[in-house]
């Protein structure tokens, strides 16, 4: 009877669910190592064969490979190659590279399929060296140690699929693929693409590192081979050539935010070192957020797929950490933060053995910042964490300065789009300012008259010049400010909504302007946010529950509304003003009630 502490069938089964999200995660593994080997031509070979399904014939994925051109390995190298918790770069003088645990290779492997098998060489293909793990020779008990690496010939199929063999290289082929949820190459590719694309963006942008994604049909690879060539990824979208899609995929989307001041290096100490974290922040440019919908449209959904905070190691993605966003919030993909830290940090930042979070790092998030600091200094809260024994201690003045950053970047980002909002709906008869313009001319008709009716005989570019100018005083910028101006008075609309975040209480002003009145909504007053922004949110949806939570929660806010008028009215004691405020209730109920009835 075997004494393991660990039976090696029991251990390799709980070692398949290891905790990778997907298959690109666990593809992505196999190509660190490859890069780690100095790989400059890095393939996934997607081999496919066709099978009867439900009475059908269909393409299904059958066999998959990752090959490169790297420093390959020698028999002892290889040896240990698909050993649990063992490699070349588990030392501490040598964790400053994308390895570190010594679990990719076998672990990214059986979280995906039953076999895995290794060629390796350093003097020509020809000399390659052979070994492999089969996780079902193990759960039955026939296969209790790695083979030792043999000379063994790469089978004819991969010979002919892949493009990247050099003298020295490696080619690590999965079969039985019983985990993989994707069932063709090209989903397996299209999934793939866009993580390894953001994860390698770097090595990618400065051409470290080609990486080719290959389809072909198992039983005539040379007849049906299709080569696709990763292209970066950058979730900041400050680089150029990306797979961004136009009019953004050869120039930058994104800019930096504050200028120079864009990039900040925090000084770390941990374990007796000091080391340097450094974050990155950008926003998009206002061309990006420009005409209707900018967010349905294929840039900004690209966007939509790289919400978050990059968190960078050793020049790689780790994770793009969503613990930060406002999940419900579609404008989130209009700006960027990217974090980079050494390897020599992992433990700090609770790097996981599958290099795909930073636990520490992501706990911040939740971590009340404003109670924390409340009477202190950041040093202060610091010292108080160290104190208490918090592992998190070092980071938290990076997280402070994250955490103060963001909700400026959300402002800046409500600023940029101050009247630009909606501007197909400027020249619709049945737009708000059209129909609060005729009724307007009803009651100028009926003989009412007010302050702006009067610069209404002005000439028109007169009128147009100081709408335009009222307009660039509150925040829009001066092109917008020019043809909103414009439009107005050609159309003949005597009211002008704009958008801007302004220092007052007030939810909006109201200024006469050139015969019309600019109606200004303060973007900073929560009932912004309630009634206007969650109505006339960018993002197109066809889940009914987000739509009916939108409408719930603008319902909600126009409650709260009417609720703080109540207060107001009901907290005036003097009893001639209490009358006033209810009489200016009863008139502007009135006058509400002849405009939405015109609308209605």
């Amino acid at each position: 009877m075997s004494n393991d502490i660990v039976p090696a069938h029991l251990a390799v089964q709980a070692m398949r669910d290891n905790g990778y999200k997907n298959a690109a995660y666990a593809i992505a593994e196999l190509m660190d190592n490859s890069i780690q080997a100095g790989a400059t031509i890095v393939e996934l070979l997607c081999a496919e064969r066709t099978e009867l399904v439900e009475q059908r014939r269909r393409t299904r994925i059958h066999q998959l490979a990752v090959l490169d051109n790297g420093c390959g390995m020698d028999a002892e190298v290889l040896k240990i190659a698909l050993q649990f918790g063992n490699g070349t770069h588990l030392t501490a003088e040598k964790q400053d590279g994308m390895g570190r645990f010594g679990m990719g290779l076998p672990s990214a492997s059986i979280s995906q399929c039953l076999r895995v098998e290794v060629w390796s060489w350093q003097q020509g293909v020809e000399t390659a060296l052979y070994t492999y793990m089969d996780v079902s020779a193990i759960c039955e008990g026939r296969q209790k140690s790695l083979p030792e690496p043999t000379r063994k010939p790469l089978p004819a199929l991969w010979r002919e699929a892949g493009d990247a063999f050099g003298p020295t290289g490696t080619l690590v082929v999965w079969s039985q693929l019983d985990r993989i949820m994707w069932r063709t190459a090209q989903t397996i590719i299209d999934n793939a693409e866009h993580l390894v694309g953001r994860m390698y963006r770097r090595f990618l942008y400065d051409g470290r590192v080609s990486i080719r994604m290959v389809t072909f049909d198992a039983a005539s690879p040379l007849l049906t081979r299709e080569v696709h060539t990763a292209q970066p990824n950058d979730p900041g979208y400050l680089m150029s050539n990306t797979s961004c899609p136009a009019p953004f995929a050869t120039k930058a989307m994104f800019e930096p935010w504050q200028g120079e001041h864009y990039e900040i290096r925090h000084k770390v100490h941990f374990n007796d070192a000091d080391h340097f974290v450094t974050t990155r922040f950008s926003i998009a440019k206002r061309e990006a957020r420009e005409g209707n919908m900018p967010g349905a449209l294929p840039h900004g959904k690209h966007a939509g797929h790289n919400i978050g905070i990059s968190i960078m190691r050793a020049g790689r993605e780790l994770d793009l950490d969503q613990s930060w966003t406002i999940k419900y919030d579609p404008t989130e993909r209009w700006w960027g933060v990217e974090l980079e830290f050494p390897p020599a940090l992992d433990e700090l930042f609770g790097v996981t053995n599958n290099k795909q979070a930073a636990r520490n790092f992501a706990e911040l998030s939740k971590l009340d910042l404003d109670a924390l600091t409340r009477g202190h200094t950041i040093t202060e809260a610091t010292e108080e964490l160290i104190a208490e024994g918090d592992p998190r201690a070092p980071l938290l003045e990076i997280a402070h300065r994250i955490h103060a950053n963001l909700p400026l970047m959300r402002q800046w980002l409500t600023k940029q789009t101050v009247g630009v909002r909606s501007p197909e709906r400027r020249h619709d008869p049945n737009s708000p300012e059209a129909i609060a313009t005729a009724v307007t001319r009803e009651l100028q008709h009926e003989g009412h008259s007010g302050d702006s009716d009067r610069a209404e005989e002005l000439p028109e570019l007169q009128r147009s010049a100081e709408i335009e100018q009222t307009l660039v005083s509150v925040g829009v910028t001066e092109d917008v400010a020019k043809e909103l101006a414009a439009s107005t008075v050609s159309d003949g609309l005597k009211y002008v909504f704009a958008e801007a975040d302004m220092e007052t209480y007030a939810f909006f002003t109201v200024k006469p302007s050139g015969g019309a009145l600019v109606l200004t909504l303060n973007t900073n007053h929560p009932a912004y946010r309630h009634l206007v922004d969650v109505l006339a949110n960018e993002e197109k949806s066809n889940d009914v529950s987000k739509l009916q939570a939108r409408l719930t929660r603008a319902a909600d806010g126009l409650k709260l509304l009417l609720s703080a008028w109540a207060r107001y009215e009901d907290e005036q004691t003097d009893s001639r003003k209490r009358d006033q405020v209810k009489d200016a209730r009863a008139d502007w109920g009135r006058m509400a009630r002849r405009f939405l009835d015109r609308e209605a």
